[in-house]
């Protein structure tokens, strides 16, 4: 395997929430001809007058190389493109890409965590429908915003069944602060994005009840236990749900509540209404959406995921933070597995 060669060097940035505008800002700073679209004007006009997107990254500079822009046509002189808005919206927007680019053969990586509502696709299961003449990757794993942007270290999941394309990515992407990683396995990638930001609502409403740190730690690795089981019956591989994109995003965004699905979590845990703190927020938690979704497809598949249950029940209104609580203590003992 030939890591790193030949590099996309125009790269087209659909989406500048806070994680859209990080990877934007990794690529102009390695160097290649990166542009951002925006779906407001207040926000283009911001990164490109102030090096500034004060809505979602405002302590962050951005570099003076990277254009934004409100009109697709411009991922038509992209090599790649980064999907970078909600899973929900991510149809949509690849629909209205394909129509830009004429249905070019563009080389896609999806930055977007989550299942579908309605379809229960994962989103290189969108992608085929919506744009099939697309060659789609992932990015997953550890990785908050503000630290990529800031120039943290970062270490990451670039999966794309083409070898030589994923590779291309590698190149492209990897500077001395991070780091992607290749695998061919999309599914195990996809998954553990999406099942982690569930689980993270289970942790945060830990946490907001003040239930402890043994309480957290019992409902990661359980959390994590249902995942693997949803995910190989899927046909992921193992050696990915153990790596970044799966046990390491986990970890990371089940203990901070810089993570949108935690911090809501929190407030849930708080005694707030779901829907209320959804209501006021301008970021999106992935994690509220894919939830029902998980249940219903881990019901279709006979797969046993109480937490994910539980979730989801919470999310609705449909149970109680203590009568979850007790329904998870309270189920038959039986052997670690």
């Amino acid at each position: 395997m030939t890591i790193g060669r030949e590099p996309f060097e125009r790269i087209y940035v659909a989406g500048a929430g806070s994680w859209g505008t990080a990877l934007a800002a990794l690529c102009a700073r390695a160097g290649r001809q990166t542009s951002i679209w925006s779906r407001g004007e207040e926000i283009a006009g911001q990164i490109n007058e102030e090096h500034r997107n004060a809505t979602y990254l405002p302590e962050i500079e951005l570099p003076s190389t990277l254009r934004a822009t409100t009109d697709r046509a411009a991922a038509c002189e992209a090599e790649g493109i980064l999907l970078v808005v909600p899973a929900q919206a991510a149809r949509d927007e690849l629909v209205a890409l394909r129509e830009a680019t004429g249905g070019a053969a563009m080389p896609v990586a999806l930055c977007c965590k989550g299942i579908e509502r309605g379809t229960g696709r994962l989103m290189h299961q969108v992608l085929k429908e919506a744009w099939p003449e697309a060659l789609g990757a992932v990015l997953s794993g550890p990785s908050f915003a503000a630290d990529v942007a800031r120039g943290l270290p970062t270490a990451v999941t670039l999966a794309d069944p083409d070898e030589s394309c994923g590779t291309r990515w590698l190149g492209t992407l990897a500077t001395e602060t991070f780091r992607p990683y290749y695998s061919p396995d999309v599914l195990g990638a996809e998954l553990g994005g999406a099942i982690k930001n569930v689980l993270a609502i289970a942790c945060g409403i830990v946490e907001g009840r003040g239930l402890g740190e043994s309480a957290k730690a019992a409902l990661m690795a359980r959390g994590f236990a249902e995942a693997k089981r949803f995910a190989l019956g899927m046909g992921a591989k193992p050696e990915t749900l153990a790596g970044l994109s799966g046990l390491g995003d986990l970890i990371l965004t089940c203990s901070s509540r810089q993570s949108r699905n935690m911090s809501l979590g929190y407030e849930m845990g708080q005694g707030r209404r779901a829907a209320d703190v959804i209501a006021e927020r301008r970021t999106v938690s992935e994690g509220a959406a894919t939830a029902p979704v998980l249940v219903s497809l881990a019901r279709e598949r006979g797969t046993d995921m109480p937490i994910t249950e539980a979730v989801a029940a919470l999310l609705s209104g449909e149970l109680a933070v203590d009568e979850a609580i007790a329904d998870l203590m309270n189920r038959p003992l039986k052997i670690e597995g």
